[in-house]
């Protein structure tokens, strides 16, 4: 999880706290419904949590998705080049063999 959102949740579960413990302190309502706002408030905090986790997994399953793709990517460019730098030294060092077989049948003439 990025910095950024790391702390956007610190803020948001501090704002529910002290938002619920105010809510406490200067309610005017009884108890029972106090707690009920408390509870509704309480939820709504988690339900916005959960949110933002799902979406933060969600951004990194993408993130590791395209990661992946460019890993493949870049390993099937690798494997093709190094083919084709094979296919050269192949071809060089057939070269240098033709060459040094037609000069040993000079010499061996």
């Amino acid at each position: 999880m990025s910095n950024n959102k790391g702390n956007t949740m610190v803020a948001l579960l501090a704002g529910a706290v002290i938002g619920a413990g105010l809510g406490i302190l200067f309610a005017p309502d009884k108890g029972t419904r106090t707690r009920k706002k408390l509870k509704g408030g309480l939820e709504d905090a988690k339900k916005e949590i959960v949110h933002r986790y799902q979406d933060a997994t969600e951004e990194l399953k993408k993130k590791f998705t395209s990661a992946k793709y460019d890993l493949e990517e870049t390993y099937d460019h690798l494997v093709s080049n190094m083919s084709h730098k094979g296919e050269d030294v192949i071809a060089f060092l057939e070269e240098k063999l033709a060459n040094l077989k037609e000069q040993n049948a000079k010499l061996q003439k």
